[in-house]
């Protein structure tokens, strides 16, 4: 494997928080209280649909779903980097991928210029390879034309390349695509993200670069 993609919200990084500033501001107009935040990670993983229903009680067959929709956005986009962070130990495992002369890249069903704001506010928009968004391919993860997108700028082929995400949709997608797909499991997933069919289960980022070597070529001794 010499090449690894990640999700982004809940498995390189801890978005929630950023994303209830956003979403507790629209709160804050209506006259509501702010969310909590572990309610707000449990939901991120499910797209703005998801957080605007969590928020707001907001569907997206209601007349004022879009409008609002663009607001949350616009709002996150004001505040994002404020509060987010890389998980514990993912920065020190990306510097480990990138000495070990693996590539590295972000798939997310995040907008790609929010994507890549976030990655430059974390410091990494000058490290990755790759940035596939939500708006990027001709459609969205759970379908693979995300990861084969990805693949066709990195130059490589699904077989060589591991996807790690956190949600259901991550592993469908990763299965699709004819790669490996592992769980974050310190990340946003939940309970039962052990039934979904993935190749491996991370406890911590680290845990990837001991995946990448049980499965690297052994030289003949």
């Amino acid at each position: 494997m010499n090449t690894v993609l990640f999700d982004l919200d809940g498995t390189l990084a801890d978005t929630a928080p950023d994303i209830a500033l956003a979403l507790d501001s629209l709160r804050a107009d209506r006259g509501l209280a702010p969310l909590d935040l572990a309610a707000v990670r449990a939901q991120t993983p499910y797209g703005t649909e998801a957080l605007l229903a969590l928020a707001l009680d907001l569907r997206h067959d209601h007349h004022d779903y879009e409008p609002v929709r663009r607001e949350f956005l616009a709002r996150y986009g004001d505040c994002i980097g404020t509060a987010t962070v890389a998980f514990p130990g993912m920065l020190d495992t990306l510097t480990a991928l990138e000495a070990s002369g693996r590539l590295w890249g972000v798939v997310t069903n995040k907008p790609e210029d929010l994507a890549a704001r976030l990655l430059e506010n974390l410091g990494l928009g000058g490290r990755l390879s790759c940035l596939i968004g939500g708006d990027t391919a001709r459609r969205r993860k759970p379908h693979p034309d995300p990861l084969w997108l990805a693949c066709e700028r990195l130059g490589r082929r699904p077989a060589e390349t591991v996807y790690v995400g956190d949600d259901r949709t991550d592993i469908l997608a990763a299965q699709a695509a004819g790669m490996p797909g592992l769980v974050a499991l310190f990340g946003y997933a939940p309970a039962d993200a052990g039934q979904w069919g993935a190749d491996g289960m991370l406890p911590t980022p680290a845990a990837l670069l001991a995946w990448l070597r049980d499965r690297a070529p052994q030289s003949p001794s």
